[in-house]
């Protein structure tokens, strides 16, 4: 059965880096969120609670740093090439991110990809308040919005390829036919049907 819909992780995955981490620099806090963010990613901590306890850390950001910041990230190895790759197939271009909406819609404007799903960093008076709600604040959000895209779409799990690279990619990875586990972690690695890691996402093409 060929694939139809592919869904994507965004941080670490189609961006080289966690966004969450960039924004964390300028306020020197950068060491100590990168160490909550990879405690997540490997299934160590909730990740409801490590997003949040992250997103506190952020308050005092002027607003106008985390959009520069986000217009500026790092894209990993042909992640355009890729995603361009799968629409010529006719395929269905899909981002769920545990990281925040300014990184994702720059993203689709970049690479193009159909939609995004992710969380919003509150702001008032031009500042971050610490605070963060949104679509994929939980360990099975990303499972949970596939199965809904699926059913408005009329796609089956086998007609559907995820690729992602921490803990909290395994609930769509359980939704999924395909599943790449791309540069990615032990702990998604022991559910893929495929593991790529090398940074450079054309490979995943190779397999379609």
């Amino acid at each position: 059965m060929s694939i139809k819909l592919s869904v994507f992780d965004f941080d670490s995955t189609l961006m080289d880096g966690e966004t969450i981490d960039f924004l964390a620099k300028p306020l020197g806090i950068e060491e100590e969120v990168a160490r909550i963010t990879e405690a997540a990613m490997r299934g160590e901590l909730d990740f409801f609670e490590s997003l949040t306890s992250r997103a506190k850390l952020l308050k005092g950001l002027k607003e106008c740093e985390m959009q520069k910041i986000c217009r500026n990230l790092p894209w990993m190895p042909g992640a355009k090439e890729c995603i361009d790759g799968l629409k010529s197939r006719g395929i269905k271009v899909v981002v769920f991110s545990g990281g925040f909406k300014p990184a994702t819609s720059y993203g689709q404007e970049v690479l193009g990809f159909d939609a995004h799903f992710s969380n919003t960093l509150h702001v008032k008076n031009g500042e971050l308040t610490g605070l963060v709600g949104g679509e994929m604040m939980f360990d099975n959000s990303k499972g949970q919005m596939l199965q809904a895209i699926q059913k408005l779409l009329h796609v089956s799990p086998e007609e559907t390829m995820a690729v992602g690279d921490g803990a909290n990619d395994r609930s769509m990875f359980a939704h999924s036919g395909m599943r790449v586990a791309f540069c990615a972690k032990p702990i998604l690695k022991v559910h893929a049907t495929i593991c790529v890691d090398e940074k450079n996402l054309v490979k995943i093409l190779d397999y379609l």
